[in-house]
């Protein structure tokens, strides 16, 4: 009995290759860039498990051609590539790899914002280039994190997870959820508030939520308008989770004092971009989960996951339960 095909188009820790050998005939493409689509779909085509980086769609017309797929398993937590209900009509599975890079990306978002509070990139750049002639006493002021305020949208596990790094900075714990976290209210000292109040009282906002057709641009020029004049907003969740128009304008118009980004609307950021000419904006390539540790963990809970769904098990971190 010949085995199912796996197609894994980029390049994972050959640890992980060689486990998903165990259980199936292989077809590795050990390159970092995207793959063309022609070729995505040649390999595709005969592929019964596929193990895939969130930049990679699975659409409907990526299914049609795709007649011997089971399983699609994102080497990632967010899963706005996959299209969940097309797979469940067609009986693929979809996995995630939640959990794993949970700390990573805390570490990623509270970096950020402290950058952001004490202008970090602004000032190595101003070293770096030859500008820092002499110490005045305003000379790169920031603002202080310790004992301030922050908002955080998304009080998931990544939620969580910063939250506790702002208690360590004795930091007021506000945050906004579809549904109250009884138990990070006990441990963390968080408090649930509405949006507006969070937004209106907030230092530093921190989206962290999912994206999915309610929280599209669900940060806009509303929004925007509530916070204060002197906060910072951050994003570490997905780029379209805020409108980036409403942004430039806001940080344009100084309606709020900065920002920090590992996300955008569109990636990678259009090198025209206003944001990218901002002092005031910490700019990074979508890197939350970028650590050889986390990476090559998460792209082993992705093969085990594939390789669940493709013995007829239940993946632990199966998305489209309606599927079954």
């Amino acid at each position: 009995m010949s085995k199912p095909r796996i197609f894994v188009p980029n390049r994972v820790n050959e640890e992980v290759i060689h486990y998903l050998q165990q259980y199936g005939d292989v077809d590795y493409r050990d390159q970092e860039e995207k793959m063309a689509e022609e070729e995505f779909l040649v390999g595709l085509r005969n592929a019964s498990a596929l193990l895939c980086y969130s930049r990679q769609k699975i659409n409907a017309s990526i299914l049609e051609q795709a007649p011997l797929l089971k399983v699609v398993s994102n080497i990632a937590v967010g899963y706005d590539n996959l299209d969940l209900g097309e797979m469940t009509k067609r009986g693929v599975l979809a996995t995630n790899t939640p959990g794993i890079l949970t700390e990573t990306t805390a570490d990623l978002t509270f970096s950020i914002l402290m950058a952001a509070a004490r202008r970090v990139a602004e000032a190595d750049y101003y070293v770096k280039s030859g500008q820092w002639k002499e110490w005045f006493p305003s000379l790169m002021l920031g603002k202080d994190v310790f004992g301030a305020t922050i908002g955080i949208i998304g009080m998931g596990r990544i939620g969580e997870a910063v939250a506790r790094r702002a208690k360590g900075f004795d930091m007021n714990i506000l945050y906004y959820n579809r549904s109250r976290k009884t138990d990070a209210e006990a441990k963390l000292g968080a408090t649930f508030v509405s949006l507006e109040e969070l937004l209106q009282r907030s230092d530093y906002v921190v989206v962290l939520t999912p994206l999915t057709a309610e929280t599209q641009k669900f940060i806009g020029v509303k929004e925007l308008a509530l916070m204060k004049k002197d906060a910072i907003l951050v994003n570490a969740s997905r780029g379209a989770t805020v409108d980036e128009t409403a942004l430039i304008h806001a940080l344009q118009e100084k309606r709020i004092a900065g920002a920090a980004l590992d996300v955008y609307e569109k990636e990678p950021v259009d090198p025209e971009n206003p944001l990218l000419k901002m002092a005031n904006v910490v700019t990074l390539p979508h890197i939350g989960s970028a650590t050889r540790e986390t990476r090559a963990k998460m792209a082993m809970k992705a093969a085990r996951n594939a390789i669940a769904a493709l013995q007829g098990e239940i993946p632990e971190n199966l998305l489209n339960k309606e599927v079954l």
